[in-house]
């Protein structure tokens, strides 16, 4: 045996860590895990810091172009053409020289950039309160649901497959046409019966552990459900977890986008990834640059965290046992 191999084995490394060692040799998950750490950086400097105000409206400087300086040969200069008309928008609206738009302005004379750094920290605010609901009834849920007796299992189970068989979408809707929209409405509304995957997947996880040895030990020495529940099922199923919730979250800023995009969602004056690409779709045919920047942001939000997603589930089950 190599001298390598006995000191790997004199230093026992316990489940996270290698599943930590693991995700690391996943470029991917690791890329991507930067990409969301970065945005997530980005969206919380926002609170104190945007180059402009996200919400001021200067009317001469309506439907900018975006302006870079030292980046004006690749095409960030501040002219377009319009109807067939090219010319610097900036000087046109006599923007003064040391004023930049890095993404332009909208047609109220708003700073894109600014808006697009609080619209991200918005999606993101609401996808992880949509998240920790989520988790939160779904992970008590499937714990109850799998740790009780079989009647009691049989109904909470019928009770999830009503629900399951409503769209998830008319939910959504009519509850946000009932309710005043909002960061906290919307969340409510997505954790309806978004709540239902993770109950399923920690219910499956109950049900393989509950006949397990060390369960079975516990049980006779008096251990109660609660204490089953939060020693033995929980901790050990917490990768999987861990796993379903990196899945949730895209799909959770997906929902917001598009309720936003169809007007269900949040109202202007507030930003999200999903009233920037509302607004930018009105003017695409002729003003693109309004809906480009939300729109690769979305894009590279949802699959920075389906590739971490997939890192992960790998990190945790690297033999493909137990896989979601």
């Amino acid at each position: 045996m190599s001298a390598t191999a006995l000191t790997d084995l004199g230093k026992p490394s316990g489940y996270w860590a290698d599943s930590w060692a693991r995700l690391k040799r996943k470029r991917a998950a690791m890329m991507s895990l930067g990409v969301i750490i970065f945005f997530i950086a980005v969206s919380l400097l926002s609170l104190w810091f945007t180059p402009h105000n996200p919400n001021a409206q200067t009317i001469t400087h309506i439907n900018l172009p975006p302006r870079i300086p030292g980046l004006g040969w690749l095409g960030f200069d501040g002219v377009s053409t319009i109807a067939g008309v090219t010319q610097d928008r900036y000087a046109a609206a006599g923007v003064p020289a040391d004023v930049n738009y890095w993404l332009g302005t909208d047609g109220l004379g708003r700073d894109l950039l600014s808006r697009l750094l609080v619209g991200i920290r918005v999606s993101l605010s609401i996808a992880g309160l949509a998240t920790v609901l989520d988790l939160s009834v779904g992970i008590i849920y499937g714990l109850v649901s799998g740790l009780n007796k079989q009647r009691v299992d049989t109904v909470l189970q019928r009770f999830i497959e009503v629900l399951a068989g409503i769209p998830t979408l008319v939910v959504l809707v009519l509850l946000l046409t009932v309710l005043s929209p909002g960061l906290f409405t919307i969340a409510v509304a997505m954790v309806i019966t978004g709540w239902i995957p993770m109950a399923r997947l920690v219910r499956a996880q109950a049900l393989r552990f509950r006949d397990q040895e060390f369960i079975v030990a516990a049980q006779a020495l008096g251990a109660s459900r609660t204490w089953l529940a939060l020693r033995h099922v929980l901790p050990n199923s917490m990768g999987v977890i861990v796993v379903q919730t990196m899945f949730s979250i895209p799909s959770a800023i997906f929902f917001e986008a598009f309720l936003s995009f169809i007007g269900l969602g949040l109202r202007p004056p507030m930003a999200s990834l999903g009233t920037l690409l509302n607004e930018g779709f009105q003017t695409f045919t002729f003003l693109p640059f309004q809906m480009l920047a939300p729109m690769v942001a979305l894009s590279v939000l949802m699959v920075a965290f389906n590739l971490l997603a997939d890192g992960l589930r790998d990190a945790f089950d690297p033999k493909g046992v137990g896989r979601i």
